[in-house]
């Protein structure tokens, strides 16, 4: 069954089909008729053939790192629900946390008729990014990172920091921290810059060795945690850059003997769902992932549909939760 067939049936030229089927003018009686045959035979237009007449695929190509991160997940569930009430397809794209996957599929992307826009989950960006975005022939808008070179979305992740860490600080004189990977500018660099303005404001200097630098997993981050243990014995907090590094700290600390908060405080960042749950709770502070997801995909169908009213760039809010890991 084609679009020829359809014609034939229900009385009319190819032309009136096509203009029903792109939302078109044609007449009442004539939609009516088209419309009838199109029930009866069940016929569902081709994709590839609309997407040769139109120029357009309704499907946009999202970028994540890593497809079992909890702020990821949330993240992605904004970007869905947005595009799916807007009517296109999504095609999800992960690379574990392999920066030059993510510039082969920006390169994908790349190639004639693939999707309408893409969006970029962003850890790092590389020159290699940068050549691959600035080629993309359609609309991208990059979240998590705070970038020049095309609209984004990101995490307040310097104030977040400097906020919780204040927590932390108010009982604890001799504070540890354990960051990522500084490449990755928001968890990393502005995290980092965050938790030791804090100190400074507080008053606190914090040597070299109180400092360590994990991957985004809770193993991770029990294993720099009995590093700082050894390094740093007598420090009274752990600072740490994500709540799952929090985790994996809060069971060293216990298999250590060390009480939370009782000998040593333990904050995070990203308020996951096991934050309310684990013991002691974390203190967090809670990023808005879920909505960031949702603005940065209204932000790309605005670009997408030629929407001026939208904003190329935003910095999403913050709060400071505070639970018993901390004093």
């Amino acid at each position: 069954m084609d679009i020829n067939q359809i014609a034939q049936m229900a009385g009319v030229s190819r032309a009136t089909v096509s203009r029903y089927l792109n939302d078109g003018y044609v007449s009442q009686e004539k939609r009516a008729a088209i419309r009838r045959v199109i029930e009866k035979t069940g016929y569902v237009p081709s994709r590839q053939a609309k997407t040769l007449r139109t120029g357009k695929t309704n499907v946009v190509g999202v970028i994540i790192p890593k497809i079992n991160s909890a702020s990821v997940s949330r993240m992605v569930a904004g970007i869905t629900l947005v595009l799916n009430e807007a009517g296109y397809q999504v095609l999800l794209a992960n690379t574990d946390n392999d920066e030059a996957r993510e510039v082969e599929f920006l390169r994908l992307f790349s190639e004639k008729n693939q999707v309408d826009g893409v969006i970029l989950i962003a850890t790092v960006i590389t020159d290699e990014h940068r050549e691959a975005i600035a080629a993309l022939p359609v609309p991208i808008v990059v979240l998590g990172q705070n970038v020049d070179l095309c609209s984004c979305v990101y995490q307040d992740d310097y104030e977040a920091m400097r906020g919780v860490a204040a927590v932390a600080l108010r009982g604890a004189a001799r504070p540890a921290y354990i960051g990522v990977f500084e490449e990755d500018v928001a968890v990393g660099h502005e995290r980092r810059r965050g938790f030791l303005d804090a100190c400074t404001e507080a008053g606190i200097e914090v040597p070299e060795r109180a400092m360590r630098v994990a991957e985004f997993t809770v193993d991770s981050g029990y294993e720099q945690a009995e590093a700082l243990l050894e390094a740093y014995p007598e420090l009274d907090a752990i600072v740490c850059a994500t709540d799952a590094i929090a985790y994996g700290t809060l069971a060293c600390l216990r298999e250590h003997g060390r009480a939370v908060p009782g000998d040593v405080i333990v904050t995070g960042i990203d308020d996951a769902e096991i934050s309310q749950i684990v013991t002691p709770t974390l203190t967090t502070a809670h990023l808005h992932y879920k909505t960031s997801g949702v603005e940065t995909a209204r932000m790309l169908v605005g670009i997408m549909t030629g929407d001026d009213s939208i904003g190329r760039e935003l910095k999403m809010g913050f709060e400071v939760v505070t639970r018993n890991s901390t004093r």
